[in-house]
């Protein structure tokens, strides 16, 4: 069980680095547009709440992937007081696309078992268009109600 804790750990770590470089892009792509016209010490800082509120959001986002709704938008209405009125739009698209390129990264971890402690999950979908919450069978993608998925595919 140790050893297990061991990985689980060192991956969480890798995770949360994985994340870190997200929330330092989506940074770097709008820190030039923080609005100029303020005091330097007054830019300085919000530089610093800029950048912690990116970190913020990366890292619930990376606790708690299934639960955030909306991360773009939630970090969008946290920064956007220090920007002008003329980057705004610019703004809201880096912070859009980072942000989703952080969603996608944390879903494909998802489907790989990689955040469920390593058990990975069905490939399929429910019938309300969810995706199946059940582990697959074992060297396959999918559980037993969705098996015959499989052979339809090993057939084509």
């Amino acid at each position: 069980m140790g050893a297990r804790d061991t990985v689980t750990e060192e991956y969480t770590a890798q995770l949360q680095a994985c994340m870190y470089q997200y929330s330092r892009a989506i940074y770097r792509s709008i820190k030039d547009l923080i609005d100029p016209y303020v005091a330097t010490e007054l830019h300085l800082e919000y530089r610093r709440a800029v950048l912690e509120q990116c970190e913020q959001t990366m890292e619930r986002l990376a606790r708690d992937p299934l639960y955030f709704a909306k991360p773009d938008r939630a970090l969008f209405q946290d920064i956007r007081r220090y920007f002008p009125i003329t980057a705004q739009a610019q703004v809201a698209w880096a912070v859009q696309e980072g942000v989703a390129a952080a969603v996608a990264f944390i879903e494909e971890q998802i489907e790989a078992g990689a955040l469920d402690g390593g058990v990975a999950r069905c490939r399929a979908t429910t019938r309300k268009g969810k995706p199946c919450q059940r582990t697959p069978l074992p060297e396959r993608d999918y559980c037993p109600s969705h098996q015959h998925l499989e052979r339809s595919k090993v057939a084509a």
